[in-house]
């Protein structure tokens, strides 16, 4: 039975390569792409993600449009010079004539949750400002859920932002903190696996190769996003953060788990910072009253390019 996720987006270069993945994959079924500021505005974001709807021909998966700001703070910077002006990799590709879902992201989450209890996973692979909304929309949330899976975090590596905060998190640190703070079932997957598999350009050549359309567009894309990744580097390589937490479900024997307790760190020096516990490592209340999740720390490089060409090959 193929798992029902609502993939909640800033789509964003790695964004596009994991949504098509997803779409591509017959153990998933997108009931929903929720969108949210992040790599981008959260105007482009939706505007993308209805691109990408009809790139793959899923016209009938709704988008939605979310926060526009993080839950504490000024508006965002946002990642243009990873993902382009675009978000796309300056390819500017045709704009979809379709209309958005008129619903907020968070009300969508909410809507689906109740109309699916206990059979949906949220994947969310940009900041968490539409899952902490959610959460004050319907307090029950954790309980209508299945599960929580993140492409966000450093737990044992340096961040990418500052020293010590990813970017996901960093962006909208203290929506992640009530995100990781509630009572559901949270699966991380951080730099800490991210960063431990680069992509060569060959990468993208075979996704081409495999699937003209949506592989041919993650090739032109990800040509400016390797630049970036690229740069201060005797070779050229880039990074697909955003699909991991989807290979898990598909396969779940790619990676290897760290559990412990979760602190989302918001002051201004350490905000975003993703601090774990690993369990039995403490016995100081503070973090034994911080709720548990599970850390990607291990990841299959093989089975996992293999799983990625051959799903786009479908």
């Amino acid at each position: 039975m193929a798992h029902k996720i609502i993939l909640d987006t800033d789509p964003g270069i790695d964004d596009a390569m994991a949504i098509f993945f997803a779409f591509q994959s017959k153990d998933i079924e997108v009931l929903g792409l929720t969108t949210v500021f992040g790599n981008v505005p959260a105007d482009m974001a939706a505007k993308n993600a209805l691109i990408l709807c009809d790139l793959a021909e899923q016209h009938h998966v709704p988008v939605t449009k979310g926060v526009a700001r993080p839950w504490v703070g000024p508006e965002s910077e946002y990642a243009h010079f990873v993902h382009g002006d675009d978000g796309f990799g300056n390819t500017y590709p045709e704009a979809s004539k379709r209309a958005l879902d008129p619903r907020s992201s968070a009300q969508f989450i909410v809507d689906m949750a109740r109309a699916h209890p206990g059979e949906i996973t949220l994947v969310a692979v940009g900041p968490l400002g539409n899952l902490a909304l959610a959460l004050r929309l319907e307090p029950e949330l954790p309980k209508l859920i299945k599960g929580v899976s993140i492409m966000g975090g450093a737990a044992f590596v340096p961040g990418n932002v500052t020293p010590v905060a990813e970017a996901n998190i960093w962006n909208d640190a203290h929506a992640a903190d009530i995100v990781f703070s509630a009572d559901w079932d949270v699966h991380m997957f951080g730099l800490d696996v991210t960063y431990d598999i680069s992509f060569p350009p060959t990468f993208v050549d075979v996704l081409e190769e495999k699937n003209p359309v949506l592989g041919g567009f993650v090739q032109k894309a990800a040509q400016f996003y390797m630049d970036f990744y690229s740069q201060g580097r005797e070779d050229r390589v880039c990074f697909f953060h955003d699909a991991f937490p989807i290979a898990h479900l598909i396969d779940p024997s790619l990676f290897g788990f760290t559990e412990g307790h979760m602190r989302v760190a918001t002051d201004p020096l350490n905000k975003g910072q993703t601090a774990l516990a690993p369990e039995g490592s403490t016995a100081s209340p503070d973090w034994l009253n911080a709720r548990k999740v599970k850390v990607a720390t291990q990841v299959d490089h093989p089975k996992l390019t293999e799983l990625f060409i051959d799903t786009y090959a479908r």
